[in-house]
């Protein structure tokens, strides 16, 4: 008779005094292992095993003694029920009740008793299992929920790799043993009173299966690859649940288990098919032990219900997990992989995806380098918490990498962001703050749309969050943005986040970003007045101020730290469109060079400087710009009123002339050239002499 526990939960935990064996299962308390070594030496010579004083309250008899008319289990299976702390029904009592009425009705009575435990047993496991979302979750509730209760020990096999929706194995079907569990061996609980029970009689040796996961002794690497037309194969292919005793499961479980493993005789096994939404994607194996009463045949009903609600979930988190993992990629590959290294200003960024349920989000940051030494710095949120936010998010940041490109007024951006949200449809909505900063100037031109304000950290540890126009978010239409301009002094850090930051359920938005200037500034005081705090740790300090409730949304943050570029390494000249003009570019940059004490360069800057302004001088109309920049590397930029981009080509050896841009792109470190509005910029760097800094 198969026992199942009253309680609608499982398994309980003992009452007290126990710890927690290898398998994560209650380990018995020192009394109740007492307990089961009086009542052995008390029902030595007592072939009732009648309840007197001392004695463990509905223990069964012993092994070898009278089992009763149910055919009881014995003192094994009992010691069982009694360590685990489980609720069941004892065969041997129940039977007996049962055949004592002359008219059977009280057998009635004792059978829908059993149904309904059966029935209470199916919903708990069926609820625990329900409750995993990912597959460990699910496998592991499987897992806990039958062993100790439905049997002794259980196998799980599932295919490696698992497909997911429609995808059709191109190889040979693979099972993978992912996780097994067991009870602990009774003589390992109860000091060898019970030992050499398990496995007796030539049966399957419990002690002798694998633990898997954290707390097993072998790794999960067993493997079994289905052979077609093969015993196991037929048994998946019926999906039913068949008795390991059986003649189609006998070979199907020696072939799932391995030559090692014996198979189990009697009624002691069930193997049951594992079938998803439309193809078996496992396999589970019950087993019990010689002590406990072999299964029964509605306990393949159960093996199939347990069966089915496992299968399902499995499927149904390997296609979520598919989704959080596309998601999440897609996400991750729309923001930067690295920041960009512009001079006279240093960057850091942090982005934080929102809980598990949530990952996905619109949020993005940006870090462009403009001509002139400047960069762009933008940061943006897409309304939405969806695979749709995130792409239209990566358009958005692309569509502002090209603007930025165009070198247009940060006004002019958002303007064009705006027609672009539009066009992606009437509800795109998203916050943008865009803000471009000049080294040279120490300036830095800042527009909002609709986002929070950034914070700007001084020298000197005072946290201030500037005023800037809020403006509408990007996609309302028809809204005009203002730019305002700001000083950027040296050393002073500028944050840029998102809202997730500063709002949640917890805090309304102004008040986050009272609590983000506020822990800015005592950081800030940290580092000493002189010394502004090192950007990385300032960026891991901003979101440890993120409470447990904190995250209903995702952060990203950029950090800009302004070093600027003092007027003393800057150079700069207006040169006429004339024939004369090359001569003079190589006679201010010869000035500059002795200046700066950098003479060892000058015959590379001469000759780079006159290929790049004889070739601004052809096209240009109006004044030719020409500066230099001493930082990490000398920097030269020639700028002019011609649209046309300097193309690199191969001269031939009749032609006079196409041999500049290569003998910048030969001798220079980096070179390029960037469209204006007005024009372009023609740039190239070289690497300072070893001792030389800006």
């Amino acid at each position: 008779m198969t026992e199942y526990p009253t309680s609608q939960e499982g398994p309980q935990p003992v009452a007290s005094g126990g710890g927690t064996d290898d398998a994560g299962h209650g380990k018995a308390p020192i009394v109740a292992a007492e307990a089961v070594r009086t009542h052995a030496q008390n029902t030595a010579g007592d072939p009732d095993g009648a309840r007197t004083p001392g004695r463990s309250a509905g223990l069964p008899r012993p092994r070898g003694g009278s089992a009763g008319k149910g055919g009881g289990s014995g003192t094994a299976g009992g010691a069982r029920a009694a360590l685990d702390g489980t609720s069941a029904v004892s065969g041997a009592g129940t039977v007996g009740a049962g055949s004592a009425g002359p008219g059977g009705g009280t057998a009635d009575v004792t059978a829908a008793r059993r149904e309904g435990d059966r029935l209470r047993f199916v919903g708990a496991a069926t609820r625990r299992i329900a409750r995993g979302i990912d597959l460990d979750e699910i496998v592991l509730g499987l897992c806990r929920a039958t062993v100790p209760t439905f049997s002794d020990a259980i196998l799980v096999y599932l295919r490696d790799p698992l497909p997911v929706g429609d995808e059709r194995p191109v190889g040979p079907v693979v099972l993978r043993l992912r996780r097994t569990d067991r009870l602990r061996p009774l003589d390992d609980l109860t000091g060898g009173e019970f030992s050499g029970t398990a496995g007796s009689g030539g049966e399957l040796d419990f002690s002798r299966l694998p633990l898997v996961g954290p707390q097993g002794d072998l790794p999960a690497s067993e493997l079994c690859e289905i052979r077609p037309g093969g015993p196991l194969a037929e048994v998946l292919r019926g999906v039913r649940p068949v008795f390991g005793s059986s003649v189609a499961a006998k070979d199907a479980l020696s072939e799932l288990l391995g030559g090692d493993h014996p198979v189990p005789r009697g009624q002691r096994a069930i193997l049951a098919p594992l079938r998803g939404r439309r193809r078996v994607i496992g396999a589970a194996v019950f087993l019990r032990t010689p002590e406990r009463p072999a299964f029964e045949t509605n306990d393949l009903l159960v093996a199939a219900q347990l069966a089915t609600h496992t299968a399902l979930g499995i499927d149904k988190a390997v296609l979520y997990g598919r989704e959080a993992y596309i998601a999440d990629e897609l996400q991750r590959t729309m923001l930067p992989d690295s920041l960009p290294q512009p001079t006279g200003v240093r960057l850091a960024s942090r982005y934080l995806p929102a809980a598990e349920t949530a990952r996905v989000g619109g949020d993005w940051y940006d870090a462009i380098p403009l001509p002139g030494s400047r960069v762009a710095l933008v940061v943006g949120d897409v309304m939405g918490h969806s695979m749709t936010s995130a792409a239209i998010m990566g358009q958005l940041r692309t569509t502002a990498q090209t603007l930025a490109q165009l070198d247009l007024p940060p006004a002019e951006v958002l303007h064009h962001l705006d027609e672009q949200a539009q066009r992606l449809g009437s509800d795109r909505m998203a916050t943008c703050l865009y803000a471009v900063y000049d080294p040279v100037s120490h300036r830095i031109t800042i527009a909002n749309a609709g986002h929070p304000p950034p914070v700007l950290l001084h020298l000197g540890g005072r946290a201030e969050v500037l005023r800037v126009p809020p403006g509408a978010p990007i996609g309302v239409g028809g809204v005009d943005f203002e730019a305002v301009e700001l000083d950027a002094p040296a050393g002073a850090t500028l944050l840029l986040y998102t809202d997730g930051l500063v709002e949640s359920r917890l805090r309304d938005v102004w008040t986050g970003i009272e609590q983000l200037r506020e822990r800015l500034a005592t950081t800030a005081q940290l580092t000493g007045v002189d010394h502004p705090p090192p950007l990385e740790a300032l960026c891991d300090d901003v979101l440890d101020m993120l409470g447990p409730g904190d995250r209903d949304d995702d952060i990203a943050l950029l950090a800009a730290r302004f070093d600027g570029i003092a007027p003393s390494d800057v150079a700069y000249w207006f040169l006429d469109p004339e024939e004369t003009a090359p001569g003079r570019a190589r006679r201010f940059a010869r000035r500059a060079l002795a200046r700066w004490g950098l003479e060892e360069l000058q015959d590379s800057l001469e000759l780079l400087v006159s290929e790049v302004v004889t070739n601004a001088v052809r096209y240009a109309e109006r004044p030719v710009t020409l500066r230099l920049l001493r930082t990490d590397v000398l920097r030269c930029e020639v700028g002019d009123d011609s649209p046309q981009l300097p193309r690199q080509r191969r001269a031939r050896d009749t032609d006079e002339g196409g041999r500049g841009l290569f003998l910048v792109n030969r001798m220079a470190r980096r070179w390029g050239a960037t469209r204006l509005s007005s024009g372009k910029v023609v740039w190239f760097e070289l690497t300072l002499p070893r001792g030389e800094s800006g």
